[in-house]
Order: C-alpha cells, then sequence, then structure tokens
C-alpha cells in the first residue's frame, strides 16, 4: 500500500461528519469536483470503497466506518501534540493510566473521578502486571501507573513514587456471621475462616506478622489476588475478609459487610508512579494535586 496523503484523510474525514460532499465542500472553502477527486484517489490507496451512494446521499461503508475511527484518532493525537508542544497544555484531555490488576476498582475510580465529567476527555485505563506497566511508563506509553506499592529501582528513566492514598485495613463480615460472633479480634480470629488478598498484596505478609504477634494462627480458606473476587467471596459469607474500607465501601453502606475488627498496624499505601517529563500532563499535576489534598485533610 502507498503511503496516505494526510490531506486526503482530513477531506474524508470532513466528508464523512458533514454527511455529503456539498456541505464539505462549503466548510473547506474547495469545490465540490476537487473534493470528490481527493476522496477517490484515498479510496485507490486503500483499497476499498468508503461512501456508498443512497439516493442522495452518502453512507459510510465498513471500510468507511473504519477508516473514520481512524482518522478521528489521528486529529486528536495532532491536537494532542499542539497542545502539548505548545507549552499551553490546553485543550490537552488524554490521559493514560495503568493500575495493577489486583489493586482495588474503588481506589481507582476515586483517583479518576476529578476528571470525570470533563468536556473532551480521552481517558485510558489499562490493567496488568507491576512490570509490564512500569515498562510501558518509562517507555512514555503511560502517564502514570497506579500501584500499592513505591516500585524497585531498575534499568532506564528514575521512578518517581507519589504516595496517593493510605487506609486502615480491617477485617469484614457478614451481619449473618458477625451476629453469631464476639469476643475480641484473636476469639475473632480463631472461630472464623478468613479470606486475604493474594502474595501480590502486602496486605497477606502483614496480616500473618499481626496473627503472629497476638500468638494466633488463622485459618485461610482463600488468598485471592483480584479484589473483586475478594469482595464477592465475602458477600457469599466464605469468611471474614481482610481489607480495605475503600473495597467493601459499596457493601458497607447497603449492609451487605459490616466490620468485624480493626487490625492494629496493618495498612495498605497506594502510589501513583510517573517518571520525570520535560512536557507535563496537566491533567494528570490535577490528580496528584487533588489526591494530595485528600491525604494532608
Amino acid at each position: 500500500m502507498q503511503r496516505l496523503n494526510l490531506r486526503h484523510l482530513g477531506y474524508f474525514r470532513a466528508v464523512a461528519h458533514a454527511g455529503g460532499l456539498t456541505r464539505a465542500a462549503g466548510l473547506l472553502g474547495v469545490s465540490q469536483s476537487a473534493l470528490s477527486l481527493q476522496i477517490r484517489t484515498l479510496e485507490q490507496r486503500i483499497g476499498h470503497a468508503l461512501f456508498e451512494r443512497v439516493g442522495r446521499a452518502l453512507r459510510l461503508t465498513e471500510a468507511g466506518r473504519i477508516a473514520l475511527d481512524r482518522a478521528d484518532a489521528i486529529h486528536a493525537t495532532a491536537e494532542d501534540l499542539v497542545a502539548t508542544l505548545g507549552g499551553s497544555g490546553v485543550g490537552r484531555a488524554a490521559l493514560r493510566v495503568g493500575a495493577l490488576a489486583t489493586l482495588s476498582r474503588n481506589f481507582q475510580l476515586a483517583f479518576v473521578r476529578p476528571l470525570l465529567g470533563q468536556a473532551g476527555l480521552r481517558l485510558s485505563l489499562r490493567a496488568g502486571s507491576a512490570a509490564e506497566l512500569l515498562a510501558e511508563l518509562r517507555a512514555l506509553d503511560l502517564d502514570v501507573v497506579l500501584l500499592d506499592r513505591p516500585p524497585a529501582a531498575g534499568p532506564g528513566p528514575v521512578l518517581v513514587a507519589h504516595r496517593v492514598a493510605r487506609q486502615r485495613v480491617e477485617l469484614f463480615g457478614t451481619p449473618r456471621r458477625l451476629a453469631r460472633a464476639g469476643g475480641d479480634l484473636a476469639d475473632l480470629l480463631r472461630r472464623h475462616p478468613v479470606i486475604v488478598p493474594g502474595p501480590q498484596s502486602g496486605i497477606g505478609a502483614g496480616f500473618a506478622a499481626l496473627a503472629e504477634r497476638i500468638g494466633v494462627a488463622p485459618r485461610i480458606t482463600a488468598e485471592v489476588d483480584d479484589m473483586a473476587m475478594l469482595r464477592l467471596l465475602a458477600r457469599q459469607d466464605a469468611g471474614l475478609a481482610v481489607l480495605p474500607p475503600i473495597v467493601v465501601k459499596d457493601e458497607l453502606r447497603a449492609g451487605l459487610l459490616r466490620r468485624a475488627a480493626r487490625l492494629p498496624g496493618l495498612v495498605e499505601a497506594f502510589y501513583a508512579v510517573t517518571v520525570p517529563r520535560r512536557f507535563a500532563n496537566p491533567l494528570l499535576a490535577l490528580l496528584l494535586r487533588a489526591r494530595t489534598a485528600e491525604l494532608e485533610r
């Protein structure tokens, strides 16, 4: 395939959004015949018809719909490039966020909430392992990565870990289970099975250390990496769940779960990891300021 002419792609995009040649030609200030020629040239380049005529109207073909999606993405990227490198950041509304696959969805939502509803926002949320997400961050394919611990030093650009949240980890159970519960933390752990986050989270190790300090060998019935699955198991009364409250805030509000006990000294921190950039994303700066203000309250 020959190299695409971006001007041809721009003409095609104008026709597609205007709904026809006549209106698009008027908006672009070119003749209808010249515009039609540009569209035919583009179709020859890509080897597919982009429009089909239905009566007096033009309708996108399947290839045309795919081409329009790509043309819109190229146009948005070009606008973002100009806004970013122009220094003002005005109009820049794209943010690419990577989040550890096991991280609480409620925390991820809380992190990006200040941007939701912003006109023109293009928010990309990607889940994965810490290693793959940090590699994409270093390659500048992501703007920020959300983790539950600071990353270890590695090759490539220096990583900056901003602590953006800190929560106590507590013990939660269903009202039915807790109705027959009693006693202190040690009694609860002796009498009930426990569900804990998997080894990818630091919570499990912290809980094991706490249990050893209070002289209890808890009956662990499940280790679950996915916080959403851990919530479901807790709701199904599979045992007492060891979690930060943010993970089960909806269940607490609805009365499906209740706090059984505090876990002294056990906390989970959340980090937004970035790399220093000459052209900082103003959307990310806004989110980091919002989280800093939340921490300082």
